[in-house]
């Protein structure tokens, strides 16, 4: 992400504070996609922006979570190779009328989460409203009160009259919900990245300082 800011902002100068991978990103690379192209000629390639800058490089087009299906359905082919989330390829293809082919690439919080988490949260909580980013497995997307990005989760739960709230995400994510919405209850635990958690304060501030 550090490498896509910089990119669309080439006169501003971007810190990373500390290399800390991803999961997702790592899946893939530059040599992988040419091999895609070579494998699906007929095909589209759209990646995700969680990736990295020479995986954007070598794709058609680039999108987020919030515009994907948009973006998808704005390319030309028929046939799309998506890369490098296989979960939400999987819940693009019930989303869009193009072929999704997909990449084996995962984020390793969300495939921790299964249809037996919603359900069990379902159980203890009968009134909760359950929110889950497209990240996550096609199963667990079923069964939910509303999958999307951040920006729509955020809009949802102010909007919504219930008062209990579960959100299939990363723990950052369930901080910042606790946080602004403090009239809402949110039960239930949270997956944390430990590629994220690798960046602490004190590497914020030592790439300010130095």
């Amino acid at each position: 992400m550090g490498e896509t800011a910089k990119l669309l902002n080439p006169d501003k100068e971007v810190l990373v504070p500390r290399v800390a991978g991803c999961s997702l990103a790592d899946s893939i690379n530059a040599e992988q996609v040419r091999e895609l192209r070579q494998q699906y000629p007929n095909a589209g390639i759209v990646c995700y922006v969680n990736s990295y800058a020479e995986v954007k490089a070598e794709s058609d087009a680039c999108c987020t979570s919030s515009n994907v299906v948009e973006v998808v359905e704005a390319i030309p082919q028929s046939e799309v190779v998506f890369i490098p989330d296989k979960l939400m390829g999987l819940n693009l293809q019930n989303m869009t009328s193009r072929k999704i082919i997909t990449w084996d690439g995962t984020c390793v919080v969300y495939e921790g989460f299964n249809p037996d988490t919603v359900q069990d949260i379902r159980n203890r909580f009968p009134s909760v409203k359950i929110l889950a980013h497209p990240e996550c497995a096609p199963g667990v997307v079923a069964l939910v009160d509303y999958a999307g990005d951040t920006a729509g989760m955020l809009n949802y739960v102010p909007q919504s009259p219930a008062k209990t709230f579960r959100l299939v995400t990363e723990c950052g994510l369930t901080d910042r919900f606790k946080s602004e919405f403090k009239n809402k209850k949110i039960v239930g635990t949270c997956i944390l990245c430990p590629y994220m958690k690798e960046i602490q304060l004190k590497d914020v501030l030592k790439a300010l300082k130095d």
